[in-house]
């Protein structure tokens, strides 16, 4: 209520903090913060950078490699970072990076980044660790639509499953839909059934239900250990077309395709390991989030479509995604 400027949602406190520094910082002076990394992008966040970078510019960032080895003895579930800005509306050519696995900064590590690759035009901030980073921002960068140009949006599940357990079959009954989970989305594809419980959905409530047409599902939720943040799966209403809908559970993404072949190059897209990649510099959190997927530069839809093209009697694997991508996106 206090900082009506800087808030929306419910995020955390770190940054009310930050922000009523910067109001208090004078013209010309610095500050220097230890913060969680979340900041950086989202929907959260977004009054909050565009207050910070209305007022000030960085010129100091500091990344730590592993969130358990930072503050001995605590438990410390956000990845953090040391940041430096100051207030002023002149921008530098570099931001001074630097990295270190520890808190005693035995490993560390500093390089120099060009402040508009770290700095986006949408104003997410980019953490940059090595020069292959920047090269993989500067490549997608150069991109000029986003999914949300291109009506490609991607949007969260829509069944929250313990909330709706009175709609919830496990079997197959007259009035049944298919009701997907991230457990069907399967090297590449949505298998489905797959014989876990509550596969079927049986209602008319239209907010449970969806159309049934062409999609790309994304799991919003993956470990820290796997090799992919980005896992993706194609479904085709032509291999359920005995359904008129169908329905999505809250922990998986999808984007609506108006053919199969946008589909197929949506997969191109986010199976390849330059879209991963930048990904994982962009969020450093093991989830998905709609809202940073829809605004990162992507080529046109037409683009797409025929990238979905090249792959479609292809095996699903990252490295043909990553030749298609390639041809593409130099």
């Amino acid at each position: 209520m206090a900082m009506p400027e800087v808030c929306y949602g419910a995020p955390n406190l770190y940054f009310l903090f930050w922000a009523m520094g910067i109001n208090n910082l004078k013209e010309g002076e610095e500050m220097v913060y230890i913060i969680p990394r979340s900041w950086t992008s989202g929907a959260y966040f977004e009054r909050f950078r565009k207050y910070l970078f209305k007022h000030c510019v960085i010129t100091n960032i500091h990344i730590f490699g592993s969130r358990d080895k930072v503050f001995d003895g605590e438990s410390v579930l956000q990845e953090t970072m040391i940041i430096k800005v100051r207030k002023t509306k002149t921008k530098p050519q570099f931001i001074e990076m630097s990295s270190s696995e520890t808190s005693d900064f035995a490993d560390i590590k500093y390089y120099k980044v060009d402040y508009d690759t770290i700095v986006a035009p949408n104003q997410f901030v980019f953490l940059v660790t090595s020069q292959e980073e920047a090269e993989i921002l500067s490549r997608v960068n150069s991109q000029t639509n986003t999914l949300e140009s291109d009506d490609l949006r991607m949007r969260t599940g829509i069944i929250v499953d313990f909330r709706a357990r009175e709609v919830l079959r496990d079997t197959d009954e007259e009035g049944s839909y298919p009701l997907f989970y991230s457990q069907h989305i399967r090297n590449g594809r949505v298998s489905w059934p797959v014989g876990r419980e509550a596969e079927y959905i049986v209602t008319d409530r239209i907010g449970y239900l969806q159309e049934n047409t062409d999609y790309l599902f994304v799991k919003r939720f993956t470990s820290k250990e796997e090799k992919r943040r980005l896992q993706c799966g194609i479904y085709l209403k032509a291999d359920h077309g005995q359904y008129k809908y169908i329905s999505t559970q809250n922990k998986i993404n999808y984007i609506k395709c108006d053919t199969p072949e946008v589909a197929y190059g949506l997969y191109v897209l986010l199976n390849s390991t330059l879209y991963d990649s930048y990904y994982r510099i962009l969020n450093g959190s093991t989830q998905v989030n709609s809202t940073e997927i829809n605004l990162m530069p992507v080529p046109s839809k037409e683009a797409i479509r025929q990238m979905g093209q090249e792959l479609i009697g292809q095996e699903l694997t990252e490295q043909n995604c990553d030749n298609i991508v390639n041809k593409w996106i130099r």
